[in-house]
């Protein structure tokens, strides 16, 4: 079973936000001649690093609801122009949206065992919980019928 992290979303209110901002990173990245791939630098660097890179993802909290996963295809640790180590996460571009579940608040990230992840929303395995707006979904994990 993979490793995950669990985090939330800061920002963005939406699956299609969080999309919005990939693309949007990703054009000014090629703009500026940097790497397009998405990532995100976070302060601590996961000591179980190993089990994550090469099937685990990010699972983002959005609003409250445990929303999408995004691939995770490497972590490197970096240190910032204020000199202190920090941790580069490099994504997939592709946002997966997965069976929503409520989520408290907390600060930083938290592993997400395997077999505690939640379902992608693949249109096959979910039926039409895919189809749902995702507003709707949201509402409908928050009020526990789903």
């Amino acid at each position: 079973m993979s490793l995950h992290l669990l985090k939330l979303c800061v920002g963005p209110a939406s699956i299609a936000e969080l999309e919005a901002r990939i693309a949007q990173t990703r054009v000014e990245a090629l703009a500026q001649g940097r790497d397009p791939a998405p990532a995100h630098v976070t302060r601590m660097v996961p000591t179980r690093a190993a089990e994550i890179v090469g099937g685990g993802s990010i699972y983002w909290v959005i609003k409250g609801t445990l929303a999408c996963r995004q691939a995770i295809a490497s972590i490197t640790p970096v240190t910032g122009s204020d000199g202190i180590g920090r941790c580069r996460l490099v994504l997939d571009p592709v946002v997966v949206p997965v069976s929503p579940r409520p989520c408290r608040p907390f600060q930083g990230w938290r592993y997400l065992k395997g077999e505690d992840a939640p379902a992608d929303l693949d249109g096959t395995t979910a039926g039409d919980l895919a189809d749902m707006p995702e507003a709707l979904r949201r509402e409908l994990a928050g009020l526990g019928l789903i």
